[in-house]
């Protein structure tokens, strides 16, 4: 079997090669669509700059931007097109001067013959390996009808392809109807699109539509432009990737949390962290951070709703420096603004700090920040389970808070997530005594037996304490209890009193 890397040409984007499973097959024509602005010639810049890396005669014919516009465009990345033969294809002058015109002909005619001439001729002193073709809508417009059109295709195609060259050609899909002729012509399909959602920037997203004879990742995966070139974040697909690992029983600092868990949180699940806002959700999963970084494990913790200066401060209050850890390189934490990140960009960020940097603990605060980057709940569920099954099979221990409508009463969270979660931690607010108290209560676990009890808890100097299971009251996880009798437990207020 010959070997893969001259089989295939790495197109050089950072993930694109992932979703082609390899690259682009060598000597053949390839299609990259999208509309104006999508990416489409950053793509086949990094395309031929990867070529021209590798020791290949790369070459760029241009019929829709000057060669100064190419340069100052590559420029804006950083890149000066070294190795890399631009040639820019205009009219030539007597298709411009009035006086040269011919009456009997059409001068649609003279200008396709002569553009693929030039085309031709550009290919013979040049000899590429890699060839970018930008764009088929110049060649369109002068073929005027779709059977020339088809047919100049096809002329390009079978010259190509005898010299062996690896040819990209771009579409802006500006024309008035959709022409399907280069997807039936072309080895392989590359479909780049642009959404506006309401509020923020646009997302970009690729899929591909065709690739003869090889298997690919189907399915969008998006895609961002930065300075620097295309970074595409190919479809999460926990399946893929599975390893070995100890399910040993994660303890927290608290032994009445644990007793709580039914002896802790098992390695390679996920927790979910459900209550309304101020019951001290994101406090509760940093005391498992706590107790993961004092076993001598790494953690990380996505922020998506509360600004990390004042996260910093409030675990501080609870005897927790998050800084400290910050700086001895145990924690990694982000400040994820929803309205500037995609969904594929998130896992691939996950990704990285569970396989780069051997992170074991995932904190993810909250769904709500996470749902508001993605406006469908089914695709946000989908999204979630793919994440948490790669986690679990990465044996990483996963804790995502959720935000619940309301305050006491009947409450809903805003995606119902509670099925994909193997623990769920139910937080609660009870008026009892004229005093606004807190609850707590273990819900769900499929890996184990848990205490079905409710506990009081209190958040202060010394972390999250819980307190003796509340037997003497009723219908605490509805907000208003009712003293049934009994010796029923001391509350923690009156703990702190004596």
């Amino acid at each position: 079997m010959t070997n893969a890397s001259t089989e295939l040409a790495l197109t050089g984007v950072s993930g694109l090669d992932d979703i082609l499973v390899g690259g682009l097959t060598r000597g053949r024509v390839f299609l990259l669509e999208g509309s104006p602005g999508t990416g489409k010639t950053t793509i086949a810049t990094q395309f031929l700059m990867e070529g021209a890396a590798r020791g290949e005669t790369c070459l760029y014919v241009t019929l829709s931007e000057t060669e100064d516009e190419m340069r100052d465009g590559a420029l804006s990345h950083g890149w000066d097109l070294a190795g890399i033969d631009l040639f820019e294809l205009v009219p030539p002058e007597s298709l411009l001067d009035e006086e040269q015109q011919q009456s009997l002909l059409y001068s649609s005619d003279l200008e396709l013959g002569e553009t693929t001439r030039r085309i031709f001729k550009a290919f013979e002193q040049v000899k590429p390996d890699r060839v970018v073709l930008d764009s088929l809508s110049e060649i369109r417009l002068l073929a005027q009808s779709s059977l020339r059109y088809r047919r100049q295709i096809l002329a390009l195609k079978h010259y190509f392809s005898t010299q062996k060259a690896t040819v990209l050609m771009l579409d802006d899909l500006t024309a008035d109807t959709l022409d399907k002729t280069v997807h039936s012509v072309a080895h392989g399909v590359i479909r780049l699109e642009e959404l506006s959602p309401e509020y923020g920037p646009e997302r970009r997203r690729m899929r591909i539509i065709k690739y003869r004879g090889r298997r690919f990742r189907g399915g969008f995966h998006d895609f961002v432009i930065d300075t620097g070139g295309v970074r595409v974040f190919p479809r999460l697909v926990s399946a893929e990737h599975k390893t070995d690992f100890v399910r040993d029983r994660l303890r927290s600092e608290s032994p009445e949390l644990d007793a709580l868990l039914g002896g802790g949180i098992e390695r390679g699940s996920s927790v979910l962290v459900l209550g309304p806002a101020g019951t001290g959700k994101s406090l509760l999963v940093l005391t498992f951070v706590a107790a993961a970084i004092a076993r001598g494990e790494r953690a990380a913790m996505f922020v998506f709703d509360e600004e990390i200066g004042l996260l910093f401060n409030r675990a501080l209050g609870l005897g927790i420096d998050m800084q400290a850890m910050v700086d001895a390189g145990n924690l990694v934490i982000e400040q994820v603004d929803a309205a500037e990140l995609s969904p594929g960009e998130f896992s691939q960020r996950v990704r990285t700090c569970v396989e780069r940097h051997g992170v074991r603990t995932i904190i993810i605060d909250s769904l709500n920040g996470y749902q508001a980057a993605m406006p469908e709940e089914k695709a946000l569920v989908l999204h979630m389970h793919e994440l948490l099954q790669y986690l679990n099979r990465q044996g990483a221990t996963t804790f995502l808070t959720v935000a619940q409508h309301g305050l006491v009463g009947d409450m809903k969270a805003p995606v119902d997530v509670t099925y994909l979660a193997d623990t769920v931690v139910l937080l609660r607010y009870f008026e009892a005594s004229g005093r606004v108290r807190r609850a707590m209560s273990i819900i769900k676990k499929r890996t184990g037996a848990h205490e079905d009890t409710i506990r009081e808890f209190k958040i202060g100097q010394f972390g999250i304490r819980l307190g003796e299971p509340l037997t003497g009251f009723q219908g605490v996880l509805r907000g208003v209890p009712t003293f049934t009798g009994g010796q029923g437990s001391p509350s923690l207020l009156e703990d702190e009193k004596r």
